[in-house]
């Protein structure tokens, strides 16, 4: 029987909708069913979520330093008992907010690079509150790679059902996308990706590669980019045995994509691609941190301050993220044990 991998679930933003999504992640049955977590927060923050959301999920407090294999709980709760939800005002991004968000995500990383968990989740951090706790915030990326120790290549990808987004370069101007584009960085985005969609059970992932310019480039008339830069990192990627295509016009291969010719499209910056992903399935679609040793889910959207405390946040990417993170875990699990197999009877 293939144990249920252990996911560290660290509660987001408690301004915004993440202390009812967290509530109601912990009450669903297919989650419980398919991993065992552990819930990482202060209790009262969690409690008015779960009584915003109108339920009562049953969660079994432990020490900080327990072994959470041993324990035979569904789901396990750490308490740092570091914020009086009274303190908080909802809808307004705050220093006492963002300091509990980095928090929680920080000790769920620690859990993940310690191996004490398989995969981390978590529900929506709010920039500006990270910023005002850590100044020098830049994104989920930096941070979680700074707590691990990682200094390999990491990047995020956006992911709907089985359609996956990747994009060169993510969280910098517009103004310096084409500056900041090389085949070099092309070809280790399109390495990268392989391999993630790889540990996700795609045995060989085709992704397709978007242009830069309109039409791709037209063929020279709106930009060279893609004849100098890209098209020679995906003839290099396809030397090195990756499924890669392109560039293709970035106003139609999502289409493409959507109906089934790729399993992932990589983009050459942020909302060229987020754009496509969200309005084709904005409550469903998660972002993936890839490159990490474990994985690491959040659902690709906000805080919607806008609906926090009215106890109708839709709980659709939130679910969808903890469930690719419990599923990934348990296919690098399975991986190893083979690769352990085949070493003792080689």
């Amino acid at each position: 029987m293939t144990m249920r991998p252990l996911v560290a679930l660290a509660m987001g933003d408690p301004a915004g909708i993440s202390p009812e999504l967290t509530a109601k992640l912990v009450a669903l049955e297919d989650v419980r069913s398919r991993s065992r977590l552990v819930v990482i927060g202060d209790r009262r923050v969690f409690d008015e979520g779960a009584r915003v959301a109108g339920i009562a999920p049953q969660l079994k407090t432990v020490e900080q330093d327990a072994d959470f294999r041993k324990l035979d709980s569904d789901v396990l709760f750490v308490d740092l008992g570091h914020l009086d939800p009274a303190e908080i005002e909802r809808g307004v991004p705050s220093l006492a907010g963002g300091r509990f968000a980095l928090a929680n995500y920080r000790h769920a990383l620690e859990l993940g690079r310690d191996g004490r968990v398989d995969a981390v989740c978590f529900t929506p951090f709010n920039k500006q509150a990270m910023r005002l706790a850590r100044a020098d915030y830049d994104d989920e990326i930096a941070f979680s790679a700074d707590v691990v120790g990682l200094t390999a290549a990491a990047s995020e990808f956006n992911v709907l059902g089985r359609l996956w987004n990747a994009r060169v370069t993510s969280h910098i101007p517009l103004r310096d996308v084409a500056s900041q584009l090389s085949s070099e960085r092309i070809q280790r985005a399109l390495a990268l990706t392989d391999a993630c969609m790889r540990k996700a059970g795609f045995a060989r992932p085709r992704i397709a590669v978007a242009g830069l310019n309109p039409h791709a480039g037209d063929g020279g008339n709106f930009g060279r980019e893609e004849i100098d830069v890209i098209a020679p990192a995906v003839m290099a990627g396809q030397r090195d045995g990756i499924a890669a295509e392109g560039p293709f016009p970035a106003d139609t291969v999502f289409l493409r994509a959507k109906a089934g010719a790729f399993d992932a499209v990589l983009t050459m910056y942020h909302d060229q691609g987020q754009i496509a992903m969200k309005l084709m399935g904005f409550d469903r679609g998660v972002t993936l941190l890839g490159g990490f040793p474990f994985p690491i889910c959040t659902p690709a959207h906000g805080t919607a301050y806008d609906i926090a405390g009215q106890g109708i946040a839709f709980a659709g990417a939130s679910h969808a993220a903890l469930l690719l993170a419990a599923e990934m875990a348990a296919a690098q699990t399975s991986q190893l044990d083979g690769r352990r197999a085949s070493s003792a009877t080689g």
